[in-house]
Parts: C-alpha cells; sequence; structure tokens
C-alpha cells in the first residue's frame, strides 16, 4: 500500500470507564476528509478496502468486471470505468489520507487522450475511441474511425462544478467541529458539549481522559471500513483493533 505523510490531528474525549470515544474536536481538515468519503465512488471504495474487506457482494460484482473479457463490453467502453472510477475530489490534504486511485494514470487522463477520425478527409466526426464507426452515412462512409489527429496547443484546463471543491474543502475555516463515534457532525460550541454529556448520562467526568491521536493514511482507510461496519468507528479506530472480516 502506498504510503503518505500526511497527518491530521484530532483530540478525543474518552470514557475510560467503559472504553469509549465520546466525541472528537476536529478541523475543517478532518471534517473534509470525512465529508469526501460520501464522494467516493464504489468502486473506488472496493478497490481501496479490497474484494475480500467487503460486507456483502459488492466484492463479488467487482471481481465479476476484472474478470470479463473486454471484448464482451460495448466497443465505447472499457473495465476501467467501473474497476478504476475517478474521485470529484483532488486535495492534497483530502487524497493524501488514501492511497493514490490509479485510475489518475488511466487513459481517460485528458493529457493522454488520443483522437481519431475516419480516412475520408472531408468528414467532420472525432472520436477518442480508435475503431468507432463513423456515423457520417449520409456520404456513405460509416467506416472504422482509426486515422489518429494530432492535437496542437495545450489542453484546455477542465473546470466543473465540483472545481471550488478541489480547492477549498466542503466546510468552513472558522470553528472546530464535533464528531461523535457514529460519524455525526456539528459544530463545536459549549452547550452542544454539555447536552452530549446529558445524552450519554454522565455522572464521574473523573473518569474522562483527553487524548490526542493522528489520522494518516492506515487510520483514514480504518475510518472508511468502519463506517461501513460499525456505529462506533471513532472507538474502533482509536482505541480498538480495526474490524476484520
Amino acid at each position: 500500500m502506498a504510503s503518505s505523510s500526511t497527518k491530521l490531528s484530532v483530540k478525543l474525549l474518552i470514557d475510560t470507564k467503559r472504553v469509549k470515544v465520546l466525541f472528537a474536536e476536529a478541523s475543517k481538515s478532518v471534517i473534509d476528509f470525512l465529508f469526501n468519503l460520501l464522494c467516493l465512488p464504489i468502486g473506488s471504495v472496493i478497490r481501496l478496502l479490497t474484494k475480500n474487506e467487503m460486507v456483502g457482494c459488492l466484492g463479488s460484482l467487482y471481481e465479476s468486471v476484472e474478470e470479463l473479457n473486454q471484448t464482451y463490453m460495448q466497443p465505447d467502453q472499457n473495465k476501467d470505468i467501473l474497476l478504476k472510477p475517478r474521485s470529484v475530489i483532488s486535495s492534497s490534504v483530502i487524497s493524501g489520507l488514501l492511497p493514490p486511485n490509479d485510475a489518475y494514470d488511466s487513459p481517460y487522463n485528458v493529457e493522454s487522450l488520443k483522437f481519431y477520425t475516419c480516412s475520408h478527409n472531408s468528414c467532420s466526426h472525432v472520436t477518442c475511441e480508435s475503431g468507432t464507426r463513423c456515423p457520417n452515412y449520409s456520404n456513405y462512409c460509416g467506416s472504422h474511425m482509426n486515422r489518429q489527429l494530432s492535437f496542437v496547443g495545450k489542453f484546455p484546463v477542465l473546470k466543473d462544478k465540483f472545481s471550488t471543491i478541489n480547492e477549498n474543502g466542503f466546510v468552513r475555516d472558522v470553528v472546530t467541529y464535533m464528531v461523535m463515534d457514529d460519524l455525526v457532525i456539528q459544530p463545536m460550541s459549549t452547550i452542544s458539549s454539555i447536552t452530549l454529556l446529558n445524552k450519554f448520562d454522565v455522572k464521574d467526568i473523573g473518569s474522562f481522559e483527553e487524548r490526542v491521536v493522528q489520522l494518516g493514511m492506515e487510520e483514514g482507510i480504518n475510518l472508511l471500513k468502519s463506517s461501513l461496519q460499525s456505529k462506533t468507528v471513532l472507538t474502533n479506530v482509536f482505541l480498538k483493533q480495526p474490524i476484520k472480516k
């Protein structure tokens, strides 16, 4: 597994009697990482956790696509679209907490695209898939588009609705956030802390311990895994052994 030097600090409030994380104080970067888990394509989640660690049948479905011969796919489709889907987030802090996605080295990167047309000089159609049938049937064409074109100049910088997310993350960097053991997240305040202690019917605050832990790639993977299997995620990752299947 790839390594990363990215580390984020998280302060935990631990009930030492029950060996349970009550909540965590987290920065914007930590919250952005947790929210980003919702953006991960299913194919990426399976690759990150490996097929054997997936709950249910999704691992088997992924393996079926892996083993399916490319000849059974549509001419304009490639298995990597399913096996190596791209995440919409590319922030260095967020992505540094998960292994790199090989999809960024796939033939679907803009810089490595190739363009093809048919053999007719008057053809106005172009494709990125060599061998595609030319749709210009009005000129009795319909031949395979396998004549490669040369791209001149610089590739444009593509921006979409996720561009601001890539640069700025999801949440504002003005407050500290509270993360519950089941990953319920809210802005932290004195009132919310007192309300939470009342919810847990806390009688002896002397059993509480504050502990600062580091969130890196290993913890990021374990958080993702535990979030799919448990409602005591922070306790599982930082106080107990990671869930194994």
